[in-house]
């Protein structure tokens, strides 16, 4: 508490005594208070795949203090994490929806053993947290709390036994589904096959609520949505969402769902990803898939003339200019339908492409916030944005698995091809 303090006071000195000729804004001065005082919560980022597609998952290979001067810069380092005030982070444990079965679980464990070793390589920067007080402690001692979601279920193949060791691994959320469907659950992005969760998607998200672990609605169906916010008994999450009505992608959430979300005493945690923002930049997406297939199919066996022609597509047709306003309009608007108690920030850093102005890496944090309080919200309402929502739900979980592990044992439902 100590550092806490001493870091506060500092961030304090350094934004309220300006330089010579300089006017500091006053909103920014509030936001470096707030963050001093509340860890912000990132509640996805996908550093740990782009550490394994760059150097192999091995750590030795380059430092992390610094990756925007790689090669293949990344959107995140230890200097820039600090640099945006961030005070805790989810780190995404994402593979491949094409891997399957124990290849899919392998691979999951390997980037867990990633997060754990970058933790253990860099201790004076991180620490691993597995509780709502761990985060709050590490923050505390003026370090970046570290935790773990898995993001997709085909990674359990089917298991209960591996959906508990993936928790004891430190795994605290886990994303039911990716861009394609599991077995067990449809996802938002592919045609539906079960009509929603399974029984033993059910049984799924019901040992969630025993272990503790976070229900992340990202990524899944409207119907998959319903279905979850009818049967559990723990507030869920969106890990890395953002509005339907502003952006009807299928990977935002619709307004009757953010309402329930309310209900749930869940959190959505915005996208700041571009492609999920604005209705312009996916429609212009959209079009472009489709002239791609377009060409193929006009010119088969010459890829050459369908890459020259669709790169003349895109010259007639630029990409949509992005305002951090945009992010902001996303974030109020499910503070309007849901409450100022139920969003939050999941940027999805390293597993996207385009971002807003001003957006482009983990430094951007304090300039969303301070966008935010020239729109009028108090410093109360930065804090549960930043990061007090999160810890309030994330308690909350915990007490619920608490109350249910004295009554309900270990699921031991099997999954069967024909549920």
């Amino acid at each position: 508490m100590r550092i806490s303090l001493i870091v506060g006071l500092c961030l304090l000195v350094l934004f309220s005594v300006p330089l010579a000729g300089a006017e500091v804004d006053p909103r920014e001065v509030m936001v470096q208070e707030v963050l001093a005082a509340t860890p912000l919560i990132d509640g996805h980022n996908d550093a740990p795949w782009a550490i394994r597609s760059r150097w192999s998952n091995q750590l030795g290979l380059f430092d992390f203090h610094d990756t925007a001067s790689v090669d293949r810069p990344m959107h995140t380092d230890l200097k820039r994490l600090k640099e945006g005030g961030v005070g805790a982070q989810f780190w995404s444990v994402w593979v491949p929806t094409d891997l399957e079965g124990g290849e899919a679980v392998t691979t999951v464990i390997e980037q867990i053993d990633l997060v754990h070793r970058l933790v253990n390589r860099y201790p004076d920067e991180l620490e691993l947290a597995l509780t709502a007080a761990d985060i709050r402690r590490i923050h505390s001692e003026g370090k970046i709390a570290s935790l773990i979601g898995v993001e997709g279920g085909h990674s359990i193949n089917n298991s209960m036994a591996a959906l508990r060791a993936l928790y004891s691994l430190g795994a605290r959320y886990m994303t039911l589904t990716h861009w394609q469907n599991v077995d067990w659950c449809d996802a938002a992005t592919e045609a539906p096959e079960h009509d929603g969760l399974t029984d033993f998607g059910e049984a799924v998200v019901g040992e969630m609520n025993r272990l503790g672990m976070m229900v992340d609605l990202s990524h899944v169906s409207a119907k998959v949505m319903s279905d979850v916010l009818e049967i559990t008994k723990a507030p869920v999450i969106f890990s890395h969402s953002s509005a339907f009505a502003i952006d009807p992608h299928p990977r935002n959430v619709p307004d009757d769902i953010l309402r329930r979300v309310a209900e749930n005493d869940g959190v959505v945690m915005v996208n700041f990803g571009s492609f999920f923002l604005s209705r312009p930049f996916t429609e212009r997406w959209a079009a472009m898939e489709a002239e791609k297939k377009r060409l193929e199919g006009l010119n088969p066996g010459d890829p050459d003339r369908v890459k020259k022609t669709l790169k003349e597509w895109k010259t007639k047709h630029p990409v949509p200019e992005v305002k951090l306003g945009l992010l902001a309009d996303h974030i109020e608007h499910i503070r309007s339908v849901a409450g100022i108690d139920h969003v939050g920030l999941g940027s999805d850093y390293d597993g996207i492409g385009a971002l807003p102005e001003g957006m482009g890496d983990v430094t951007g944090y304090p300039r969303l916030l301070t966008e935010l309080a020239r729109r009028g919200w108090t410093r109360e309402d930065l804090a549960k944005v930043a990061g007090e929502n999160l810890l309030r739900m994330m308690a909350e979980v915990e007490k619920v698995a608490l109350d249910l592990q004295k009554t309900e044992s270990p699921e031991e439902m099997w999954f069967k091809r024909d549920n």
